[in-house]
């Protein structure tokens, strides 16, 4: 009886695992259409989803108190240096609790040449699926698709493979 309750207990925890891996980012999820959202911009214009359609853009909800969003910073520079002349952009969206004037300071500092917008209100964050973890970054495709949901930081060599893929 017991190898048998072992087995299940196993099964069982696999099978939850597999259920909650695309929960925790790393993982592809059926594309689903991104939301419909608008984005302030440090400059003080405004962005909208519509306005990356016909692009591969990647978003990015990031904090300056985050050490892996800090750490990462400089690949998603990288990244968008490389691909923005083929059809590619960037948004990185600073958390609700994350000071103005931290992200202005630290987009000047480190001349980030991507848009960074400010989530005052918490709702980009919410209607992304309620994002409280940073970073997480997704990859969308032309058409508008959400093509993959990462939580923490991504493995770039993969990144542009995808990127490249949807290019």
């Amino acid at each position: 009886m017991k190898p048998r309750r072992l087995l299940l207990k196993n099964l069982t925890l696999c099978v939850c695992a597999a259920l909650a891996l695309p929960l925790l980012g790393g993982c592809d999820s059926a594309a689903q259409a991104a939301p419909q959202s608008r984005f302030v911009v440090l400059d003080g214009s405004s962005k909208t989803t519509a306005d990356f359609k016909g692009k591969v853009w990647l978003l990015n909800f990031w904090a300056t108190s985050c050490t892996t969003c800090v750490a990462e910073m400089p690949e998603i520079i990288s990244t968008y240096n490389k691909y923005q002349g083929r059809g590619y952009d960037t948004v990185a969206v600073a958390m609700s609790y994350d000071p103005p004037s931290y992200v202005v300071n630290f987009a000047q500092q480190r001349g980030l040449p991507f848009w960074v917008a400010l989530d005052n209100t918490g709702e980009l964050a919410k209607a992304w699926g309620d994002i409280s973890a940073t970073p997480t970054t997704f990859l969308i495709d032309k058409q508008g698709r959400i093509v993959k949901r990462i939580v923490g930081k991504p493995d770039f060599a993969q990144l542009h493979a995808e990127i490249e893929s949807l290019l």
